[in-house]
């Protein structure tokens, strides 16, 4: 027979029959539909055999309809196993309490390990990590991906310049790269400062060499503007020329933005759905029922859950559902030339460093056509100019 495996769960019985007729007893029973494997005959000529506890009805018929007497020998499967647990519930109790609480106890945090970091920065980090919920005794199932820790750290910490997280059991490893103040500077070869574009220079510190231009002074692309030639002709000292200049530049973008759009935003309103998945079975545990949602966008986390220092082969699983809708958004030709502007500053600004911005722009053409509006911008930005040249022999 197949699955008898799981008869374990309703229940069987051993069967001992003595008498005559033993093999008409047998055909009875398989006439009656019950279930009968594992038969054997003891020295003794009586016959033994297993059948499921929900037969049993059904064997008293065929009993009182032949001469043999039977008996049951043994009992096993879970309900007999949860009649006698009720005699030591006590034990079973603590047993249930000890692997149900060793299991919490390995899914905590229990140790947080910070390492590169200066006792004031280890200080706000630790105070940063707190927000985001990393802390002593907090469940590691309901705490964010490690890469969602970096994000979020990077973010607030201006004195990190890198941060790794590792979860090691029930200790989460951080390692931290603080941004280095300027040290010493070693020795830097002989060179000029030049022009790395076209500009007008709006401002300039100059820490080492010789100004060669002003404020306000229009310059071209490759001209010295600081000289690492320094002094008199009758004693010339050349110097690693360093400073900083910045100038107003000019960059022309076109851009084309659509009159009618079409595209998906999220309303806010979202369904969680929480499970326990193991060998690729989702076993819903809290949040039952279909998702109303038409539209929705689907986010899957899992998180491998954890007995002492053992990774148990159980995931607890939460499904986020955010509704979304669909948008059809129809610009005027304002709007759409505000939206164009918009687009090509935001791509420009990605291009810029912090202390570089953009001054101005001013649309130098404006067409509409098939469906969309085309524009050419002109932006005013100002900028490092600034670019090294070593100096060579004869110069």
């Amino acid at each position: 027979m197949k699955n008898i495996w799981m008869y374990f769960f309703t229940g069987t019985v051993q069967v001992v029959i003595e008498g005559k007729g033993v093999e008409r007893f047998l055909n009875d029973c398989i006439r009656e539909d019950i279930s009968i494997w594992n038969v054997r005959r003891r020295q003794d000529n009586a016959v033994l055999f297993t059948m499921r506890l929900q037969d049993v009805q059904a064997l008293r018929i065929v009993v009182r309809r032949n001469e043999c007497s039977c008996h049951f020998s043994k009992r096993m499967g879970l309900p007999f196993w949860v009649k006698r647990s009720k005699r030591n519930i006590g034990f079973i109790g603590g047993i249930f309490s000890f692997f149900i609480i060793t299991f919490l106890l390995s899914n905590m945090v229990w140790g947080i390990d910070i390492e590169g970091a200066e006792p004031k920065t280890e200080h706000l980090l630790e105070k940063e990590l707190k927000k985001i919920g990393i802390k002593t005794g907090a469940f590691q199932f309901f705490l964010p991906e490690p890469d969602e820790i970096q994000r979020k750290v990077l973010e607030e910490l201006n004195e990190v310049t890198w941060i790794g997280v590792d979860v090691n059991g029930t200790t989460y490893h951080i390692k931290v790269v603080e941004k280095k103040q300027p040290e010493d500077q070693e020795y830097v070869q002989p060179q000029h400062i030049v022009a790395t574009k076209d500009a007008v220079i709006s401002k300039m510190f100059v820490e080492k060499g010789l100004p060669m231009v002003g404020i306000h002074e229009h310059v071209k692309k490759g001209q010295i503007l600081v000289s690492g030639i320094i002094g008199t002709e009758e004693n010339e000292q050349l110097v690693g020329a360093k400073g900083e200049i910045y100038g107003e530049t000019w960059y022309v973008t076109t851009v084309e933005i659509p009159m009618k759009t079409k595209f998906e935003v999220l309303t806010g309103e979202h369904k969680s759905k929480y499970k326990l998945s193991m060998f690729g079975f989702d076993i819903p545990i809290w949040g039952f029922g279909k998702v109303d949602f038409a539209q929705f966008e689907k986010e899957r986390i899992e998180k491998t859950l954890k007995f002492l220092h053992w990774e148990l082969p159980v995931d607890y699983v939460r499904e986020t559902y955010r509704q979304s809708e669909e948008v059809n958004r129809t610009y005027t030709k304002e709007q759409a030339i505000e939206q164009g502007i918009s687009l090509a500053t935001a791509n420009l600004q990605e291009k810029l460093d912090e202390q570089e911005e953009i001054l101005e722009e001013k649309v130098l053409h404006q067409s509409f056509e098939n469906g969309k509006v085309k524009m050419k911008i002109l932006f005013q930005v100002i900028e490092d100019i600034v670019e090294t040249k070593p100096i060579v022999q004869g110069d």
